[in-house]
């Protein structure tokens, strides 16, 4: 999915959220708007919006002396996501259709986005999220390809998002017990994105393999990850793909067998999948 107009603005505005989130005064705030004002008028629409934000906030980080400019609210998010755990764990195990409750939960998970134009409240989103329908529902198509794999690897997307797919994972690991399952990280920190250092804390690898993907895009490019990474994704029999920003690196891809999960956050998400801002996503391609 390359680069809209709209796109230009939304990571424009970016640079004064990424001020605000690390207390910037305003000098360091005009050096910080200014200088990626100054770099979208060479933007280029034939990269993808993932590919345009990595060297934005690269440039972002060395204008303010830090390689983790949401290193705090990564933090934040998952002891926030952390507190929900018991909750959602008994609403899972409860539950008489599991694999739907969690894959709701892991979806619910994805309003953690600090790079989204539009903001939602995760508090909402779980009140809402087990009686919400998918806009695109291919959840049967999804449950079918599951049964049928034997291997299974999930992309991740943001840091405390993570904690949901962990339950996720937990569900397919209980109802599936001889699957293969992965989850792959980015290769560095780049937005609030889920890095490996950050699944593997979390225990993530009680779970799943995490593997590091290599990548420095917030969304899971292909050409950019490792050579390990790409063998993973072309091998697999399942790949879950959470979240907008791999939806926008893998719009198209070359494999089959993937399924998007994802919250809509942007008007341009929005008209690619013929959908609204707000609806929930399970898009079998």
């Amino acid at each position: 999915m390359l680069l809209h107009e709209a796109c230009v603005s939304c990571i424009v505005e970016q640079s004064l959220k990424v001020a605000k989130a690390i207390n910037a005064d305003a000098d360091l705030t005009h050096k910080l708007h200014s200088r990626v004002e100054e770099l979208s008028r060479e933007f280029s629409f034939s990269h993808t919006p993932p590919q345009v934000a990595a060297y934005v906030y690269k440039e972002m980080a060395l204008i303010a002396g830090m390689s983790d400019l949401y290193a705090k609210q990564k933090r934040d998010a998952t002891l926030k996501a952390l507190g929900y755990i018991d909750k959602l764990s008994h609403r899972i195990a409860t539950s008489d259709e599991k694999l739907l409750t969690a894959t709701k939960v892991a979806v619910a998970g994805n309003v953690i986005d600090l790079a989204a134009k539009v903001e939602f409240s995760l508090e909402d989103e779980l009140e809402s999220i087990f009686c919400t329908p998918f806009a695109i529902d291919h959840f049967e198509h999804f449950r079918s390809a599951l049964e049928e794999s034997k291997s299974v690897l999930l992309l991740g997307d943001n840091a405390g998002e993570h904690i949901f797919d962990k339950l996720f994972l937990q569900t397919i690991r209980e109802l599936y017990p001889t699957k293969k399952l992965y989850f792959m990280s980015r290769g560095a920190p780049i937005i609030n994105d889920i890095t490996y250092d950050e699944a593997i804390s979390s225990g993530l690898g009680e779970v799943a393999k995490v593997v590091d993907s290599g990548v420095d895009t917030p969304g899971f490019d292909y050409q950019r990850a490792t050579k390990e990474a790409r063998d993973l994704f072309d091998s697999v029999d399942l790949v879950i793909s959470k979240g907008m920003g791999n939806y926008e690196s893998l719009s198209p891809t070359h494999r089959g067998e993937v399924c998007f999960l994802l919250k809509v956050k942007c008007e341009v998400v929005a008209r690619s999948l013929g959908q609204s801002v707000g609806e929930i996503i399970c898009k079998m391609c």
